[in-house]
């Protein structure tokens, strides 16, 4: 029949910020306060995806450079 088990019970999603459940106005955070912390984190550049391209200097030739540019 059924074993129990030593798992704790499935109460859905915990905020990533402060591990608390999840409300569904601020998901996947508790609060609008957790999604602000973790989108100011995001723009501090805490949170980074690792990548093996190197920064391109602003001197360098690239996507969205205007002809104008090279005259000066």
């Amino acid at each position: 029949m059924g074993e129990p088990t030593n798992q704790k019970p499935n109460r859905g999603p915990s905020c990533p910020i402060c591990g608390r459940p999840a409300v569904q106005d601020a998901r996947p955070f508790c609060s609008r306060r957790c999604a602000d912390v973790d989108l100011g984190r995001w723009l501090k550049g805490v949170y980074r995806v690792p990548t093996d391209e190197r920064p391109e200097d602003d001197e360098a030739a690239g996507p969205g450079r205007r002809a104008e540019d090279d005259d000066a």
